[in-house]
């Protein structure tokens, strides 16, 4: 009996899921456009947002935009003046996010190294997407093209969430230019993202969907953390989820054996309380697939997937540590 009462929660979950699929596919069904926002008002607002979140910033040395076959990407390069000789950092952001996401970051990271940021293809910003992203060779393609327009001989490519796959994507693929790989809680990297924030993400990211649900998806994401529209940031990521539209290829999972390719030290910093992997297991994969001697695996017991606004200095610490390391 209790068996049969599994069988039948297993296969209401399925019916959900399959139904919730259906009704994204019809809502959001592949219709060959480009990611973008759905309306100009849409798109005038987040503008609006986006600037005000960079007043938080540095001030840019230089804000550029770099030609790809897939778009037109926004790079801005930040540097203090004792720092021009150090490898740069580029940072890669979470899905839904932008440049201003590294607020908390940034300044940290200055009084060690310059550092590159841009707005991922595909994802709200001001970055713009001109011929369809379809794969995750697509993906690689115009990140290298990026890399290879920087003037630097190299650099330290840091990606967090989302950004945090990016890099892993492109550094399999094209890593000549890339020194160094650091992974803040990636996702689809170390281990899968479990089933229960898969269908949490769904609702998150729809339009459509009520400020009010989206917000407590949003928390839930982020360990519990309560979305403070006051927050430039916070804003801006909200904006961005509510008025664009991307039509980004799921990632492909990278697998273990496909980790062991790499050839470069890899840094992995995983939150022991991230919804998006299991931390214990995605650890392990890590320990077990790096091979460079250089490479390590790091875990904040405490931190959720928002770690790197809930522990700046800790993780600057760290990764400046790794990077010493290899320098």
């Amino acid at each position: 009996m209790k068996r049969k009462k599994g069988w039948l929660i297993l296969g209401s979950i399925l019916i959900a899921i399959l139904a919730i699929l259906t009704v994204i596919g019809f809502l959001f069904r592949d219709d060959g456009s480009l990611s973008g926002f759905v309306t100009e008002d849409g798109q005038k607002e987040y503008a609006a947002a986006y600037d005000e979140a960079m007043n938080q910033l540095p001030e840019p040395v230089e804000s550029i935009k770099v030609n790809t076959d897939f778009g037109v990407v926004q790079l801005y390069k930040f540097r203090e003046s004792d720092t021009p000789h150090k490898t740069p950092l580029l940072l890669l952001p979470g899905k839904g996010s932008a440049t201003p996401m590294w607020e908390a970051n940034l300044s940290g990271f200055l009084e060690h190294r310059p550092v590159y940021t841009l707005d991922l293809i595909g994802e709200p910003g001001l970055s713009t997407e001109t011929r369809r992203i379809e794969t995750a060779a697509d993906q690689a393609d115009w990140l290298e093209q990026v890399l290879d327009q920087l003037p630097e001989s190299e650099i330290h490519l840091l990606g967090l969430s989302f950004g945090g796959w990016s890099a892993a994507n492109v550094a399999l693929k094209h890593h000549e230019k890339i020194h160094s790989l650091i992974l803040l809680d990636p996702v689809y990297v170390f281990g899968p993202i479990p089933l229960k924030m898969i269908l949490v993400s769904i609702p998150a990211s729809v339009p459509m969907v009520p400020k009010p649900i989206r917000e407590k998806m949003l928390s839930y994401i982020s360990g519990g953390a309560e979305v403070d529209d006051s927050d430039p940031t916070a804003k801006l990521i909200e904006t961005g989820m509510r008025t664009f539209k991307s039509k980004l290829p799921m990632p492909e999972a990278i697998k273990p054996e496909r980790l062991a390719e790499l050839t470069i030290p890899v840094l992995g910093i995983l939150a022991g309380q991230s919804t998006m992997h299991h931390a214990e297991k995605s650890y392990q994969t890590g320990m077990d697939s790096l091979k460079d001697p250089n490479s390590e695996m790091v875990v904040f017991e405490d931190a959720s997937h928002a770690i790197n606004g809930e522990y700046p200095k800790e993780l600057l610490e760290t990764i400046e540590a790794f990077l010493a390391k290899i320098e």
